[in-house]
């Protein structure tokens, strides 16, 4: 059995992980999450994508300050939206960072830090930045948590950074912390997709998750997507065996009922759902 991992980790050549786990309890279980973040390494400049919970910033400077020796300098950070779990350290990554450029949807932040407004890019999909032998370009937000989420793909290793998107949990007293999603055998991600759907994208169960399903699908094909970063949830390596799990677990979460609040006198797993329809 793989044991737990040390971050940081590169998930693929010149793409690091980065973060620490959060506690949470769901289902008379405790599951860990991640807020994670991730160094993205051109040839001429660096990227740091989404900025980590704010209680992860010093763990996430002492991952940073074990890589950028020999690396080009950080010039960009990407946030997918303005939310504390991805954009908590931003400040403190752009005082610590005095070259690099906020960018994506950059709503509302000329307010929280009037400071920085000269070192805000807006972008949109289709946008992209030339880091030196690969480029991170915006692309489509299949699944939003705000109006203003954007996700990014790496051209180079085809490493998709989808925010909100493939959004699970693990379980800490299984040694899933910092491990691939592969390497998480006793992972059942279609529960732990559905824990945090009912969690943090509760919207899910007043929709058709079939058509966010099949457009997640389009994404996958029109990229060619060989690696999936997700803000929350271990990354994926193999996308052709996990991504039908993470498929099961949107939609069995909007099937079925809110699985209530830790206060509930029982709390059961939720059951899958099958009604009969009449002829």
């Amino acid at each position: 059995m793989i044991g737990p991992k040390e971050l940081p980790r590169e998930i693929a050549p010149g793409v690091f992980w980065l973060g620490d786990c959060l506690e949470q309890r769901a289902n008379g279980k405790i599951y860990h999450t991640y807020n994670a973040a991730f160094l993205l390494v051109g040839n001429d400049a660096s990227m740091i994508i989404e900025t980590g919970h704010p209680k992860d910033f010093p763990k996430i400077e002492q991952q940073l300050a074990t890589l950028k020796k020999g690396l080009p300098p950080v010039k960009y950070l990407f946030v997918t939206h303005q939310e504390t779990p991805h954009a908590g350290g931003l400040g403190r990554i752009l005082h610590r960072f005095p070259e690099a450029v906020l960018c994506g949807d950059i709503s509302d932040y000329h307010w929280a830090f009037p400071q920085y407004v000269h070192r805000m890019k807006s972008l949109r999909e289709g946008d992209e930045l030339d880091l030196g032998g690969r480029k991170f370009v915006v692309v489509e937000p299949v699944i939003r948590d705000l109006r203003t989420t954007w996700w990014g793909f790496d051209t180079k290793e085809r490493v998709l950074f989808p925010g909100d998107g493939f959004a699970y949990s693990h379980y800490h007293e299984d040694g899933h912390c910092g491990l691939f999603a592969e390497e998480a055998i006793s992972l059942d991600i279609p529960e732990v997709s559905a824990v945090f759907a009912d969690r943090a994208l509760f919207w899910t169960k007043f929709t058709d998750m079939n058509l966010y399903v099949n457009r997640l699908q389009y994404l996958m094909d029109k990229y060619d997507v060989q690696f999936i970063a997700p803000t929350h949830g271990l990354p994926i390596l193999n996308p052709k065996v996990t991504l039908p799990k993470i498929k099961e677990g949107l939609l069995f979460g909007s099937s079925v009922p809110e699985s209530g609040t830790e206060s509930d006198p029982i709390h059961t797993k939720p059951k899958k759902v099958f009604v009969k329809e009449d002829d």
